[in-house]
């Protein structure tokens, strides 16, 4: 489940990261979206620490 969490964390952050960086460019996306998963999986980890732990 931890897995799972934290895979859809990475996929989403970077999802939205993506969406948000590519209104300035591709660059800036490419660096958004690696920060959002980072902070996707992140905040999988956390979900599943604080709620299925």
């Amino acid at each position: 489940m931890r897995r799972l969490l934290t895979g859809l964390g990475a996929f989403f952050g970077g999802w939205l990261g993506w969406w948000l960086g590519a209104k300035v460019g591709v660059t800036t996306a490419i660096l958004v979206s690696a920060v959002g998963s980072a902070f996707g999986v992140y905040l999988g980890w956390r979900v599943f620490q604080e709620f299925l732990a």
